[in-house]
């Protein structure tokens, strides 16, 4: 939960330096953002230039997106190759995480998984309660998927992965999902989004509908887009991409 105001705080800093050590800009300019009533500190509006706050417990957000406050949070987004396994030490002698993080100073953690033969988007980091609450299964993260397929999917097809079929574990819809281009060469690449973080679930949803996948890419992670990252290569999330991980993380911590 986010605490309470602090209303008249005598301790701490000044709320303008810190928003500036966060980068989020310069004094001058944040106490443009202040004045014109663009941050707010657990959820009041800010106005008064001398306010201070205690930056290990306050929440703040400009524009109504969260800004974190501790340098030492670390976030960072990796394009995991397929035949990587998404832990930090595999007991079987196959590639991991370490091949990445090993080089970090912060101990960092991955943010749910994604299979050895899947590559893609994956978000690591050293911020325990945000990784808690995006990984909760009750939060359901969206994330999207690009697959290529066996066969070519009729507009049916894509109509009953969108209404909800039954699989073992129970029933399952996509959020959306389309075909990207025209199949060809008995194959097809299909976009898919969906809320769900059960194990396999885009294989075992397309394959239920006679269309294997043969090759899978997660895109897409909440807020954060792979873009043109490369595959094997591991970035620092930037101050946008925080906020809005932050943001998505902090409105949803009471539904888990």
């Amino acid at each position: 939960m986010s605490p309470g105001p602090r209303e008249g705080a005598a301790e701490g800093e000044r709320l303008q330096k810190v928003l500036a050590a966060a980068g989020v800009a310069s004094r001058r300019v944040v106490e443009q953002y202040m004045v014109a009533g663009r941050v707010r500190v657990n959820g009041e509006v800010v106005t008064e230039l001398g306010r201070r706050i205690d930056p290990a417990v306050d929440h703040v957000e400009v524009d109504g997106q969260a800004v974190q406050l501790d340098p030492g949070k670390r976030y960072l987004m990796l394009n995991k190759p397929t035949g990587v396994v998404s832990t930090m030490r595999d007991e079987h002698g196959r590639r991991d995480l370490r091949e990445w993080t090993d080089a970090l100073e912060e101990r960092v953690y991955n943010v749910g998984r994604l299979d050895a033969d899947t590559s893609g988007l994956l978000l690591l980091t050293n911020d325990g309660e945000l990784a808690h609450v995006l990984a909760h299964p009750s939060f359901g993260v969206e994330k999207t998927y690009i697959a290529t397929v066996r066969g070519a999917p009729t507009a049916a097809t894509l109509r009953r992965l969108r209404e909800g079929i039954e699989l073992d574990d129970g029933p399952i819809r996509a959020d959306r999902i389309r075909l990207v281009g025209d199949p060809a060469r008995g194959r097809a690449i299909v976009e898919l989004t969906l809320h769900s973080g059960r194990n396999r679930i885009v294989r075992r949803m397309l394959d239920a509908v006679g269309h294997p996948v043969q090759e899978l890419v997660r895109r897409q992670f909440g807020p954060l887009h792979l873009g043109s990252l490369a595959v094997g290569r591991i970035r620092d999330l930037d101050t946008v991409e925080v906020g809005r991980l932050l943001t998505l993380a902090r409105n949803g911590q009471s539904s888990p």
